[in-house]
């Protein structure tokens, strides 16, 4: 007798078996109940979460013949359940799109909708992939998709969703399949493992169901392996044999050490990654993801539906979570990117990445901005309440170099004095009406006069460059100059 993995051996076959989407188990009993059965059904999601088993389950539920009519418990063991569970009923059509992509496998399942079933109540028809469809078949089978005779259901199932047109997404009752969190995994995997007589481990079966990354089909698959192993006692040994540690685990190990500040150890890890066939652009992308974890962690908290935690490790990654600061998180995930499209085309991969991971062994030592920004005063700290009110004052300031308010205007400095010439000196004891040797004298212009300096091209030209405005203008008096004259 031919043997029948576990994936297919404990496929749920009702409504109340089904793992992790029970929300969507919960609507299509209400529907049933209610009579209110549409004609389109559109199931997407990942590998692995369900998808084909509750197409089948729903079809088993409107086919039933031990009923009337459509049920919410089929019977399972009646031809028709059994042979709808097996793939191989004559009314309930499963079709892989992926092989049948063409106008003319939909126009030949246009013309076998007008035909009655044969001995169920509906005929329906699964369509697996249903994405892979060409753009042909999916506007053959736009109306036939709107409006089926009332014999006809469709099933339609995909893992890309974003391929399948609006049109066909329009006509269809949408639901999304989720991931199945590892806990109820690992619950059916214990249940399923003593079923075959074997003992796992709680470490093991939490270890697989992680593995599986929400696909229970993913899970049994690797149970089946370990089965073939030992079919009597699972143990962490016989996964590691067969499993080496998941790169998240060694990736997490890595930043471990990191956030100890042994830059030795950071390195043998890596070493020891690598030795396992990873390459470094997947090591970027698995520390990157590793990297988020933590950051989400420290930022919302464990709990938080954002944060998705590997099972059996809550507690080490709230830890280490609280090693590195927020900004620190923000660099390695900026360092990670710039160094994963560094590493794709560099001849020295390793080296950069091994530089990289010093710089995370010594990061720790570096203060966070955060704290340099604390450190910082406060606007205006220390300032008296009148140097804060008191308004801008222009400069003056005499020598060679015209004052900066002078510069803004665009008036032009005075030629600078001979070598012999002695140097222009400001008497601060002097008055200010009688300006002492070599003195520069100042005054304000009349309106006329600043009208005439705004209108200087040079002077608009530069207000408009620097986005400035004309605050204050003087002119230069040289000493010895009558001011009653100027």
């Amino acid at each position: 007798m031919a043997y029948t993995v576990l994936a297919r051996k404990y496929r749920s076959q009702t409504f109340d078996e089904v793992i992790g989407q029970e929300p969507i188990a919960t609507t299509l009993v209400n529907a049933i109940k209610a009579g209110r059965i549409a004609h389109g059904y559109l199931f997407t999601g990942t590998r692995g979460v369900g998808k084909t088993s509750m197409a089948r389950i729903l079809a088993k539920a409107l086919n039933c013949l031990e009923v009337d009519e459509a049920t919410t418990t089929p019977c399972c063991k009646c031809d028709a359940c059994l042979a709808i569970a097996e793939g191989q009923d004559v009314d309930v059509l499963e079709i892989d799109a992926a092989s049948n992509t063409g106008v003319d496998n939909i126009r030949e399942l246009r013309s076998n909708t007008a035909y009655r079933p044969a001995r169920c109540r509906f005929k329906v028809y699964i369509i697996d992939e249903v994405h892979m469809l060409s753009t042909g078949a999916f506007n053959a089978l736009l109306k036939t998709l709107e409006e089926p005779p009332d014999h006809v259901k469709f099933i339609l199932a995909t893992t890309e969703i974003q391929k399948v047109p609006a049109t066909i997404r329009s006509r269809c009752q949408c639901f999304d399949f989720r991931n199945i969190g590892p806990e109820p995994i690992a619950k059916r995997l214990t249940e399923i493992a003593k079923e075959e007589g074997a003992k796992a481990e709680d470490a093991v079966v939490q270890r697989v169901a992680r593995l599986a990354n929400g696909s229970m089909r993913d899970a049994l698959s690797i149970l089946d392996q370990l089965l073939s192993v030992s079919p009597k006692k699972l143990t962490v040994k016989v996964l590691d044999e067969i499993l080496p540690p998941q790169q998240d685990e060694r990736v997490f190990a890595v930043f471990k050490q990191a956030a100890a500040g042994d830059v030795s150890g950071v390195l043998t890890e890596l070493d020891g990654l690598l030795a396992g066939g990873r390459g470094l652009e997947n090591f970027c992308n698995d520390a990157i993801a590793v990297v988020r974890t933590l950051m989400t962690v420290r930022a919302c908290g464990a709990d938080a539906a954002m944060v998705d935690i590997p099972a059996g490790a809550k507690d080490e990654y709230i830890a280490l979570a609280g090693e590195f600061e927020l900004s620190h998180y923000i660099q390695i995930i900026g360092m990670l990117e710039e160094l994963r499209r560094n590493v794709r085309y560099s001849g020295a991969g390793r080296a950069l990445t091994e530089a990289a991971l010093v710089r995370f062994a010594k990061m720790r030592a570096w203060t966070p901005i955060e704290k340099l920004i604390a450190q910082l005063p406060a606007d205006g700290a220390g300032a008296s309440e009148g140097e804060k009110k008191k308004s801008p004052q222009p400069v003056d300031v005499a020598g060679p170099e015209p004052a900066p308010v002078a510069r803004r205007a665009g008036v032009r400095p005075e030629p600078e004095p001979a070598p012999d010439q002695p140097p222009i000196v400001e008497d601060e004891a002097a008055d200010a009406d009688v300006p002492g040797p070599g003195e520069l004298l100042r005054r304000e212009l009349s309106s006329a006069e600043r009208a005439e300096v705004e209108r200087d091209p040079v002077v608009q030209k530069t207000l408009d460059l620097f986005d400035g405005i004309l605050i204050d203008v003087r002119k230069h008096v040289p000493a010895g100059t009558d001011k009653s004259a100027e």
